[in-house]
């Protein structure tokens, strides 16, 4: 992970410390991976007008006297796990066999994407840059580049068994993960965020559950 980009040690901590938490309910850990290239966190959206009219971050490092650690640590992981599903979803919504999965792809890229407007300037105003700090690693939930090309390759119901299995990762982890930061972070904009995507995760997860072929294909 020396290659990239990261924030100083406090926030790799909190990172790890996540993704601890994800450990224990049997989540592998990050590591690299040379499929993904690397992303910004402006990646296939607009960037609010906040984040375009805010300040640049100091290279200090300002995010620490307004956000914990874990604030840190949650918000530059939530990004680009969103940022990635909905291009997974983009997919979904085009491709899938089913026409329920297509419907539920639609809705849910609609709520990740209204989560990432939220993000961003959440960012923003942490003092954090755009940059997506897990870009190249592999990370529990995070749809990545090699995830993308098989889904690209896969047709009918095969594609149908990708898209199922890869979002059902990606809600359950990134709830996991904001549940995290419910009870350890600092910020009460970010601990009010992590609530709603947990409810938003914990309904779109429910509903998955119910579409054709989700029991076969999630087991």
């Amino acid at each position: 992970m020396n290659r990239m980009n990261l924030p100083k040690l406090p926030h790799r901590a909190a990172v790890l410390g996540l993704l601890g938490v994800l450990a224990l309910t049997g989540a592998a850990g990050c590591s690299s991976a040379a499929d993904s290239a690397p992303r910004t966190t402006a990646d296939s959206a607009p960037r609010t007008a906040e984040a375009r009219t805010s300040a640049p971050p100091s290279a200090t490092g300002s995010a620490s006297a307004s956000a914990s650690a874990t604030d840190v640590g949650w918000v530059q992981l939530m990004t680009p796990m969103n940022q990635q599903a909905v291009k997974l979803l983009t997919l979904a919504a085009e491709r899938a066999d089913e026409p329920r999965l297509r419907a539920f792809a639609v809705r849910l890229r609609a709520d990740q994407e209204a989560e990432l407007d939220r993000l961003r300037p959440l960012l923003t105003r942490m003092g954090l840059p755009l940059t997506d700090v897990h870009a190249g690693h592999d990370m529990p939930g995070m749809v990545t580049e090699r995830d993308l090309t098989a889904a690209r390759a896969a047709e009918g119901p095969a594609f149908d068994r990708l898209v199922l299995a890869g979002i059902r990762d990606h809600l359950r982890q990134s709830a996991q993960v904001s549940r995290s930061e419910i009870t350890a972070g600092g910020r009460a904009d970010a601990r009010e965020l992590a609530r709603a995507l947990v409810t938003a995760r914990e309904t779109f997860l429910a509903e998955l559950a119910r579409l054709p072929g989700a029991e076969r294909a999630l087991g």
